[in-house]
C-alpha cells in the first residue's frame, strides 16, 4: 500500500525544505506536493509534519474546493481501499473496491459540512473518520444484502436506505440491534445461530462453518440444509416483516 502511494513521488518531486512556507499561505499545487512528501515520510517512519495534509483538507471541506478535492482523493485512495479490503464484510459484499473508495469519499464528504470541520482538530482525526466512513460503507451494502436475503423483497424499501451521516449512525445502530434481536429469537438451536451469524455477519461459507464448528454438524450438507429452512422461517415471520 504505502508503496502504491509512493511511488512517483521521488521522481516528480523537487525537494522541499521545511521552512518552503506556512500551509495557508502555499498555492494549492505547492501544499499538495508537501502534503504528500509529508506523507512519505510518515510511512517510512520519520519524523513528518502532519499541516500539510491537514490544510488540503481543510481547503478541500471547508472552501470546498473542487482541485483540492480531487488531490486529496488521489492521495488517499490507495489508502481508503486498503481499508474497505480489510473490512471483513468486503469479500461478500459483491462490490468492487473502487465503488467502496468512491461511496467512502462521498460519505465523508457529505457529513463534513464547514461548520463542522473544527469538530476534527487535527489530520488524525480526519483520517480515523475517513476510515470509519470507508468501513461502514462496505458493512452497510453487506448488511442490506444480508436483510435481502431474509426478507423477501417487497418488505425492503430500498428507496429509504440512509446516506450514513453522523447524525444516523444512532438510529441506525438502533435498527440493526432490533433487527438482530428478533432474528435470534426466532433461532431454535446454538446451530442455527452459528449457521446464520457466520454466514450474514462474518460472512463465511458453509465449507469454512464446518472447519471451524464441525462437531456442531453432521456434514456440510446440513449446514446448507440448516440455513435454507431458516431463511424460509424468517421471512415468513409478521414481526421480522413488519420492521421493514
Amino acid at each position: 500500500m504505502t508503496q502504491l502511494m509512493m511511488t512517483s513521488v521521488a521522481n516528480t518531486l523537487a525537494p522541499l525544505s521545511s521552512g518552503s512556507g506556512e500551509p495557508e499561505r502555499l498555492d494549492l499545487g505547492s501544499l499538495a506536493r508537501r502534503a504528500l512528501v509529508e506523507s512519505r515520510r510518515f510511512y517510512n517512519h520519520e519524523e513528518y509534519d502532519s499541516r500539510y495534509a491537514y490544510e488540503l483538507f481543510r481547503r478541500a471541506l471547508v472552501e470546498r474546493d473542487d482541485a483540492a478535492w480531487g488531490h486529496l482523493f488521489e492521495q488517499y485512495t490507495p489508502l481508503v481501499e486498503h481499508w474497505v479490503r480489510r473490512t471483513g464484510a468486503f469479500t461478500v459484499s459483491g462490490e468492487s473496491s473502487d465503488f467502496f473508495v468512491s461511496a467512502a469519499f462521498t460519505r465523508f464528504w457529505r457529513a463534513i459540512p464547514a461548520a463542522r470541520f473544527a469538530a476534527f482538530p487535527s489530520l488524525a482525526a480526519l483520517l480515523n473518520y475517513l476510515r470509519r466512513c470507508a468501513t461502514c460503507v462496505v458493512i452497510d451494502t453487506a448488511r442490506s444484502q444480508s436483510y435481502a436475503d431474509m426478507l423477501p423483497e417487497e418488505c425492503i424499501n430500498w428507496n429509504d436506505q440512509r446516506l450514513g451521516h453522523a447524525d444516523d449512525e444512532a438510529t441506525d445502530r438502533v435498527s440493526r440491534e432490533e433487527f438482530w434481536g428478533l432474528v435470534d429469537g426466532l433461532l431454535t438451536s446454538e446451530a442455527e445461530r452459528v449457521v446464520i451469524r457466520s454466514s450474514f455477519l462474518l460472512g463465511m461459507k458453509p465449507g469454512d462453518i464446518y472447519a471451524r464448528w464441525g462437531t456442531l454438524f453432521h456434514g456440510v450438507e446440513e449446514i446448507y440444509t440448516i440455513k435454507r429452512a431458516v431463511l424460509s422461517r424468517l421471512r415468513k415471520n409478521p414481526e421480522l416483516r413488519g420492521l421493514y
